[in-house]
């Protein structure tokens, strides 16, 4: 006997799961097996969120969840259930961007973008905790996201730059 591929997607096991995602809800069938990143991108169509490694290590699948960065690679779609997701889509509200998009804009904080979904949500995350950091303090922030194109001195340019407007702006 031989097994196709139409059979084995006959044994699909598929569940109905509700997510969170940068403030609205959604529900999807999709197998336990799913990741996150892949529901994010293939059901929600939220392609913001990057796979580069897909072991956890490079950062450019990183969301918020619950509010702290976290490897959308590395998490099951049933362990999201009941969290708060937020990815790269929620920070600009419709044209106006968010003060850390700006800044990458305004600081060259990019180059080919692949990491900077990860990098923003990471940074946001941080100035949250940390208003007003220093470039050590962002650097080993952002330590976890890798970047192949930058050095880096764009993206700490770019997130300092924010910090200083986000507390002027008083958000």
């Amino acid at each position: 006997m031989t097994i196709t591929d139409t059979d084995i997607d006959d044994h699909v096991v598929t569940h109905s799961r509700t997510l969170k995602v940068n403030g609205e809800e959604h529900t999807v069938a999709v197998e336990d097996r799913k990741l996150v990143l892949d529901v994010l991108r293939e059901d929600l169509g939220l392609t913001g969120t990057h796979a580069g490694c897909e072991h956890g290590v490079c950062g450019a699948c990183t969301v918020l969840f619950d509010g702290r960065p976290a490897r959308s690679c590395l998490m099951f779609i049933g362990q999201a259930e009941g969290h708060e997701i937020e990815t790269v889509e929620s920070l600009a509200d419709g044209p106006n961007l968010h003060p850390l998009q700006a800044a990458f804009v305004e600081n060259l904080g990019f180059q080919c973008g692949y990491c900077t979904p990860g990098m923003l949500l990471t940074a946001k995350e941080f100035l949250e905790r940390n208003p007003a950091p220093t470039e050590e303090e962002v650097r080993e922030a952002i330590s976890g996201n890798l970047c192949r194109c930058t050095g880096y001195m764009g993206i700490v340019k770019s997130i300092l730059h924010a910090a200083e407007s986000i507390r002027e702006a008083g958000l």
